[in-house]
C-alpha cells in the first residue's frame, strides 16, 4: 500500500498549480468552447483543478493573434530578440522552485528527482537559443566574382509554428520547442495536453513578464479535436509534435492534405548494451535506476537491458537489487524515486503488459509484477529476464517502470538485437573498451548513441536529439534544432 498526504496534496495544488486557462494574444480566457476537463492528481486520483478546453473558435484566434505578433516579432532586428529571450530566461531561472512545485502534482513525477532537475534544464534551453538569436546567418555562393552576378540566400521563419507538446515531461517538451521557434523569429501556438497544462502556463506567464510581445505565445490546452485544428490551420506553418507514433500518423495525414512541413519526436524502445568489460559497481545502479526514473514514462530510456553473456546472471541479480531498493510512494516526499503513472488508463495499461508478458512467458519475471492497491496511479517497478527479442515486452514500448534483460554472445548479436525493432531513438553502450565503442557506434540504429554512465545527455541543449523509424524524424537540440524552424530563400542578382 502507497501512503501519500490526501491534503497535502491538495494544499499544494491550491498554492502551487497557475490558474486553468487558455492564453490566446497575451489574454487569459477561461471560457473556452472545448468543454472542460478535470484535472486528477496522479497520486490521489481525485480532482484539483477543472481545465477550460479550447475548441475550432479558440485555436483560430490563436492562430490569428500568432500571425499578427510575427509581424512585430518576425521583423524584429535579432539582437533585441536576444536581449528578450534572455531576460525570459533568466526569468525562468528565478522560478525554477516553481516549476519542481508544478510537476509532481500535474504529472505524477517525483520532486526529489526528475522535477528538481526540469527547472534548470528549461533556464538552459532558452538561454542557450537566445544566444543562437542574432547569429543566423546566409551564405555567398561560391560562384561570385566582381565579373558576375551575385548569389546569397537568406535564413527566414516560417511564420507560425503549431506546438504539440507531450504530457510525461511537459516543461521540458516546450524549452526544446518554444526557445529556437522564437530565436528563429517565428510566433507559436502551443497546444499541451488537457492532463498538463500547467508548465506552459507558468512558461507563457514568465514570456510576458519579459516582455515577449502578447502573441508571440499563445497556449491552447485541448483534446485531440483541438490539435488537429491546429494541424489544418492554414495560418499554421509549420507543425513539431512529440508523442506516440499513431498519433504521429493522423498529424502527418492532416499536413499533407496542404503538404506542411512536420517535426516528430516519437517513442523508442532503447537498448543498453552492456559489456563484460565495464565497471559493474557503477553501470549497474546507473542502467537499473535510469530505467525507472520518471517511473519508466520517457520515450529515451533504456528500458532494453541487453548484456554479455560472462556476466549476464550477476547483472541481473544486482539489477534486480537496486531496483528493489528504489523507493516507491508519494512524488511529494523528497525520498520517492519511483512515483505514480499519469493516469488510471496509463496504470491499467502497463498493469496488464505485465501480466500479459508473464502470463505468455516473453520472459522471467524476477522482480515486481504485482498491483499495488492505492486510490492514486502507481505500478510495482517490474523486471524481466531472459527475454525474448520478438516479444511485445522487446518490441514495444511500455512507457511504465518496466526493465526487460536480454543476454548475447557476441557484438555482432548485441547490435542485432538493439537493431531489432521498427523504434530508432537512442542507444545505449556500456563498455571501456574504446575501440569496441568506435566500432559498434556506426552500427547502431538511433539518433543518438550515449557512451557510458554519466549526467543525463538527452536535455543538453547543445546535443541534436531525435530519432530513425518510427521514432519520428527531425531534430531538437543544438543548430539543428534550430534550422528545423527556418527555411532558406536563394537569391541570385544581376550586376547592374
Amino acid at each position: 500500500m502507497v501512503t501519500v498526504d490526501v491534503q497535502l496534496h491538495q494544499d499544494r495544488a491550491e498554492r502551487d498549480l497557475p490558474q486553468p486557462r487558455l492564453v490566446i494574444g497575451g489574454k487569459d480566457v477561461t471560457d473556452a468552447g472545448g468543454g472542460v476537463h478535470e484535472h486528477r492528481n496522479p497520486a490521489t486520483g481525485l480532482v484539483q483543478a477543472h481545465i477550460p478546453l479550447a475548441g475550432a473558435a479558440e485555436v483560430d484566434r490563436a492562430v490569428a493573434a500568432a500571425r499578427q505578433a510575427f509581424e512585430v516579432w518576425g521583423t524584429m532586428r535579432p539582437a533585441e530578440r536576444r536581449l528578450l529571450l534572455t531576460r525570459f530566461a533568466g526569468l525562468i531561472r528565478d522560478r525554477i522552485p516553481d516549476f519542481a512545485a508544478i510537476c509532481p502534482l500535474e504529472n505524477g513525477v517525483c520532486v526529489g528527482g526528475w522535477a528538481e532537475n526540469v527547472g534548470p534544464h528549461v533556464a538552459e534551453w532558452t538561454e542557450y537559443y537566445a544566444g543562437w538569436a542574432d547569429k543566423i546567418e546566409g551564405i555567398v555562393g561560391a560562384a561570385y566574382s566582381p565579373h558576375e552576378n551575385v548569389e546569397y540566400t537568406l535564413a527566414e521563419p516560417y511564420g507560425v509554428i503549431g506546438h504539440i507538446i507531450t504530457w510525461n515531461s511537459p516543461a521540458l517538451s516546450l524549452a526544446m520547442k518554444v526557445p529556437p521557434s522564437l530565436a528563429a523569429g517565428n510566433t507559436v501556438v502551443i497546444k499541451p495536453a488537457e492532463s498538463t497544462p500547467f508548465s506552459a502556463l507558468l512558461f507563457a506567464d514568465l514570456a510576458r513578464e519579459a516582455g515577449i510581445p502578447d502573441g508571440v505565445i499563445n497556449v491552447v490546452t485541448g483534446l485531440g479535436d483541438a490539435g488537429a485544428a491546429l494541424v489544418r490551420h492554414p495560418g499554421v506553418d509549420k507543425i513539431s509534435f512529440t508523442g506516440g507514433p499513431a498519433t504521429a500518423r493522423r498529424i502527418m495525414a492532416d499536413a499533407a492534405l496542404s503538404l506542411k512541413p512536420v517535426v516528430f519526436e516519437l517513442g523508442g524502445k532503447s537498448a543498453n548494451l552492456l559489456f563484460a568489460d565495464t565497471d559493474l559497481d557503477t553501470v549497474v545502479p546507473y542502467c537499473a535506476a535510469f530505467a525507472m526514473s520518471n517511473t519508466g514514462q520517457g520515450c529515451a530510456l533504456p528500458t532494453r537491458l541487453l548484456v554479455e553473456r560472462p556476466v549476464y546472471d550477476e547483472v541481473v541479480a544486482r539489477v534486480t537489487g537496486v531496483v528493489a531498493h528504489l523507493p516507491v510512494g508519494d512524488p511529494l516526499d523528497p525520498t520517492t524515486y519511483i512515483g505514480p503513472l499519469i493516469d488510471a488508463n496509463a496504470r491499467d495499461r502497463v498493469q496488464q503488459v505485465i501480466d500479459r508478458a508473464a502470463e505468455a512467458g516473453a520472459g522471467r519475471l524476477v522482480y515486481g509484477g504485482e498491483p499495488i492497491d492505492s486510490d492514486g496511479y502507481f505500478v510495482t517497478p517490474t523486471v524481466f529476464a531472459d527475454v525474448d527479442n520478438r516479444s511485445d515486452l522487446a518490441q514495444r514500448e511500455v512507457f511504465g517502470p518496466v526493465l526487460a534483460i536480454t543476454p548475447f554472445d557476441t557484438e555482432d548479436e548485441a547490435v542485432a538485437l538493439a537493431n531489432d525493432t521498427e523504434y530508432g531513438l537512442s542507444a545505449y553502450l556500456q563498455s571501456r573498451d574504446i575501440a569496441r565503442v568506435n566500432r559498434l557506434v556506426p552500427r547502431l540504429k538511433a539518433g543518438t548513441v550515449y557512451v557510458n554512465p554519466g549526467p543525463n545527455p538527452i536535455t543538453s541543449p547543445a546535443t541534436p536529439f531525435g530519432g530513425v523509424g518510427i521514432s519520428g524524424f527531425g531534430r531538437e537540440g543544438g543548430k539543428a534544432g534550430l534550422d528545423e524552424f527556418i527555411h532558406v530563400k536563394g537569391v541570385g542578382t544581376a550586376r547592374v
